[in-house]
């Protein structure tokens, strides 16, 4: 079960609008968090699941990001099982000062690759906190997540847990992964949840049902992943099977799966109609279409496209200066509904099977 998104294939044969004017920035979790900028980068491609990686493309992308504004560093131990971590160590010793690091524990890997466990409980919390701080070479985590929810461990348990590692010093905000609306204020109560990643893209909106609501009154920032649908929202698929390479795990995601992706890539007319429009690409629309969509509903956005190439960074980063007009938005409103194909081939995890 993974997270953050990419864009590391072709996209629309437009142009990326450049700018050279930097990203905005928010606080994070509210007012007296620490101020990052308003796209952050999901590191998870780095290590695996998107086929082959180049090491030193992509510490030339993370270098970039930081040039361009980009704060907020996204990792997790599950991750090339802490290879993501090890990895992102000599960035963030170089840059402590100027980054925020976020991390997650709670998915285990198991001998069978499509099998994944999940744990809340105190032990395993304060385990893997140690082995994170240990592989990223850090004395602290600024934002530490718990990347699934087990619903037989209660929040008081779990959420409790986590707290110590903030007295403790250990870790400085907190955060939680796909829960719903009640969950989240649930954990909340416990102790002040600074971050919400889910979810939240042009094909996938289930978290506008409960948890966009909760988010916004409690002052909650969300953090979207995979704001460019894993890829898909770039344009460049349409049989997965023929455009993506062995070892790509969206080979067994739904939605890049035969007529499912074929059904999916003509959802995406409108997209590119608009982008061409815009002087635009793809990603570009479906980046700010997540943007403005938090301005309807009142709440703080972060979202974490990931890649492992400086062109795309840029082309991402470009997308916050990126204004969709009142008519596109409606051009762009009904595809969610009609996605074909689950989010991930096992639903039980996620917060749209428990809503």
């Amino acid at each position: 079960m993974t997270d953050n998104d990419t864009n590391t294939t072709a996209a629309s044969a437009t142009p990326a609008p450049a700018s050279s004017a930097p990203i905005a920035t928010v606080e994070l979790g509210g007012p007296g968090g620490p101020r990052i900028g308003v796209q952050g980068f999901g590191c998870m491609g780095i290590s695996e699941f998107y086929g082959d990686t180049d090491e030193l493309s992509a510490r030339d992308t993370l270098d970039a990001a930081l040039e361009a504004g980009v704060t907020l560093f996204d990792t997790a131990d599950i991750y090339g099982r802490g290879a993501n971590e090890e990895f992102l160590a000599p960035f963030v010793g170089a840059h402590r000062d100027e980054i925020t690091l976020a991390t997650k524990f709670a998915i285990e890997r198991t001998d069978d690759p499509h099998h994944r466990v999940v744990r809340n409980d105190p032990a395993y919390i304060r385990t893997s906190v140690e082995a994170s701080l240990r592989r990223l070479n850090t004395d602290v985590i600024d934002l530490y997540y718990m990347h699934r929810h087990d619903p037989a461990v209660p929040f008081a348990e779990s959420v409790g847990a986590m707290a110590e590692l903030v007295q403790q010093g250990k870790v400085k905000q907190l955060g939680l992964s796909e829960v719903t609306g009640p969950e989240l204020r649930e954990a909340h109560a416990v102790h002040p949840i600074a971050a919400l990643q889910s979810e939240w893209s042009l094909f996938s909106r289930d978290v506008e049902r409960s948890a966009v609501g909760a988010a916004a009154e409690l002052g909650v920032t969300l953090v979207p992943y995979s704001p460019l649908g894993r890829g898909f929202l770039t344009g460049s698929f349409t049989d997965a099977g023929r455009d993506l390479s062995e070892g790509d795990f969206r080979k067994r995601q739904p939605r890049f799966t035969g007529d499912n992706a074929r059904t999916n890539a003509a959802l995406l007319e409108p997209v590119h109609k608009i982008a061409a429009a815009h002087g635009a690409t793809a990603a570009q629309v479906a980046l700010a279409w997540v943007h403005q969509r938090a301005e309807v509903h009142g709440l703080t956005v972060v979202p974490i496209p990931g890649t492992r190439k400086r062109s795309r960074l840029q082309e991402n980063v470009a997308a916050t200066h990126l204004t969709l007009t009142p008519e596109d938005l409606t051009l762009l409103e009904p595809i969610a509904s009609r996605v074909a194909g689950d989010r991930y081939p096992d639903m039980s995890n996620t917060s749209a099977a428990r809503e």
